[in-house]
């Protein structure tokens, strides 16, 4: 309870600070693991020692599983994933011309799952999805981002770019306030970074697990006391394209090891 206050006490000290209202010069722009101790950004540069790889290790065998009522896995139509899989994640959210709208990469497995095995959706934030998604993410570790190069993706990344700019919730408080116009400050003691998601899915050790990036951004969206949206929806699937596509040539990390 003590550092909730000192959370929300902090968050109104930034909400008096003049907005510079300005994105992150291309030539500033940090990973998060810039903003780590050096034992955090060791634990995630050894495989053997980053935790979220025990998590794309299940997704492995999960890749290699077949399921549904169509019996098949997803290397029956993929293949070898360090081949198929390659500079997939680094593209995502990813416009689907079926729906008409961005999905992102947890949406694509489970749309892969009911087209192609006939399987029922994994939960948001459930092991597997996680499993998946990390092991798939891993294939595109060391390439940079391209995410939001199509162009029906346009409006949809002025929406998610929006939506960051906006201020919300009861603190009245945007993301760019703190990852535009305050990052390299420290909030309530962390290192406030410039939300380049360029680690996800990834092991926060303030959670103890792996999670993605919509649970990090309806954890940001709650802290200022707005109400966050759900899983899936489409604002987060904006925010996450507009995130990727500010990274655009930064090196994607996953899964990445966050405090």
């Amino acid at each position: 309870m003590r550092r909730l206050r000192i959370i929300i006490v902090s968050m109104l000290l930034l909400a008096v600070i003049p907005v510079r209202a300005a994105d992150v010069p291309q030539g500033e722009r940090r990973s998060g693991t810039s903003f780590m101790a050096p034992q955090t950004r060791a634990m995630q540069d050894d495989d053997t020692a980053n935790p979220g790889m025990l998590w794309a290790l299940e997704g492995e065998e999960l890749w290699n599983k077949k399921v549904g009522t169509g019996d098949k896995a997803c290397a029956d139509c993929h293949g070898d994933a360090q081949a198929s899989m390659k500079g997939v994640a680094a593209r995502y959210p990813a416009f689907d011309r079926e729906l008409g709208r961005p999905v992102d990469l947890e949406q694509r497995i489970n749309l892969e799952r009911a087209r192609h095995q006939q399987a029922s959706p994994l939960a948001y934030e459930s092991r597997d999805l996680l499993a998946l998604t990390a092991f798939i993410a891993r294939q595109s570790r060391g390439m940079p981002i391209t995410a939001g190069s199509d162009e029906e993706l346009t409006p949809f990344i002025a929406k998610g770019r929006e939506l960051f700019m906006q201020r919300q919730g009861q603190l009245n408080l945007s993301c760019a306030n703190c990852h535009d116009d305050n990052w390299d400050r420290r909030l309530a003691g962390s290192a406030i970074t410039q939300a380049q998601a360029t680690g996800y899915p990834l092991y926060r050790l303030e959670w103890q697990t792996l999670g993605s990036l919509q649970r990090r951004l309806r954890g940001c969206i709650f802290g200022v006391r707005a109400q966050p949206y759900a899983f899936g929806a489409p604002e987060l699937v904006e925010l996450e394209l507009y995130l990727m596509t500010r990274a655009a040539g930064m090196t994607m990390e996953a899964p990445a090891v966050r405090p």
